[in-house]
């Protein structure tokens, strides 16, 4: 085949891509309008909608902008986070099946989290938010230190690392009722009253983050056709892998630190979404930036109405609607698809 003739078909799938990723962001607005009028007190789309652009300084706007504002911008910071850690994790490993927590981000901070409670320094919104970000960096070091060699390795070693860190930490809790009842908050993965901490720092870090990876999975789509491809084709291996476990790193570990531990979204969002793609990490990318929010927002306004005594976190939702997914998947495709 020439080269005139592919150049039209790849046009043609690029644009194909370019119409889904602009569909995709369109669905992202409708739901994040729809989140902001859902909950305790609704209020109706068009009102959301003039609280935004023309704010009048009711009750209802006071409330869209001082609370659910802020939820849905945390609620979409966090999805894309998770989707994106995701897909480069499972790029990177080569697994299907790989979610972040897999490098010990979830497991690190909550181990910080448990040893910080426990002597005193996690007494405030922010302090938790640092001491969760520096043993979610610190684990994921530790890993990266033992499983560099390989993917494979890196795997076991995170699963190991993860399972005792968890023994560890869940010891400290069962002896020390007090440090017990703070983690219990922050283990439940959940939005709601999250939004009033500061999070400026950590929201920051995952935009940045979000930028690395796009441009970081252009050189990771040359490593994920193997070592040997890659060094052949020019690609420096090992900066590319260090590089995109720090993303991961910054991604998984800011959004578990502000959000807790919220399951799933980094798994099934990319999992489906490489489908889409065939083969290409930007554009898997860039669609995990939109699907995960997608996921994670309509998630939430799900948990603030599945009860009518009050909220449910909204880890339980993502487990409840990533489980059968997963398992669509399985049936749908077979098992050799995993």
């Amino acid at each position: 085949m020439t080269i005139t003739q592919r150049d039209p078909v790849t046009g043609a799938v690029a644009l194909r891509r370019a119409v889904a990723l602009a569909v995709g962001l369109v669905v992202l607005g409708v739901v994040a309008v729809v989140s902001i009028g859902v909950g305790a007190h609704p209020i109706a789309p068009a009102e959301v909608v003039r609280a935004l652009v023309d704010f009048q300084g009711t009750d209802d706007h006071l409330i869209v902008r001082e609370v659910r504002v802020p939820r849905a911008l945390l609620g979409m910071g966090v999805g894309a986070a998770l989707a994106v850690a995701g897909a480069l994790i499972q790029t990177l490993s080569r697994n299907p099946l790989a979610e972040p927590g897999i490098l010990g981000v979830t497991a690190g901070a909550g181990f910080a989290l448990t040893v910080g409670s426990g002597l005193g320094v996690a007494v405030s919104a922010i302090a938790e938010l640092g001491v969760a970000v520096v043993g979610a960096v610190l684990t994921t070091v530790l890993v990266y230190s033992v499983g560099r060699s390989s993917p494979l390795r890196l795997v076991l070693a995170g699963v190991a690392v993860s399972a005792v860190l968890s023994g560890v930490a869940l010891g400290m809790r069962l002896m020390l009722p007090d440090v017990f009842d703070q983690y219990r908050y922050w283990s439940v993965g959940s939005l709601a009253g999250r939004e009033q901490a500061p999070l400026l720092v950590p929201m920051v870090a995952i935009g940045l983050a979000l930028l690395g990876a796009l441009v970081v999975s252009y050189a990771l789509n040359v490593v994920a056709l193997g070592d040997n491809v890659a060094h052949t084709l020019g690609a420096n291996v090992k900066q590319v892998r260090t590089t995109t476990l720090v993303l991961i790193t910054v991604l998984a570990g800011a959004a578990t630190a502000v959000a807790g531990p919220i399951l799933f979204v980094g798994l099934i969002v990319p999992h489906l979404l490489r489908r889409m793609v065939t083969g290409s990490v930007p554009w898997l990318v860039a669609y995990s930036m939109v699907a995960g929010p997608i996921l994670l927002l309509v998630s939430d306004t799900i948990a603030r109405v599945l009860l009518p005594t009050g909220e449910v976190p909204v880890a339980i939702v993502t487990a409840f609607v990533g489980g059968p997914m997963l398992i669509w998947v399985v049936r749908r495709y077979g098992a050799g698809s995993l």
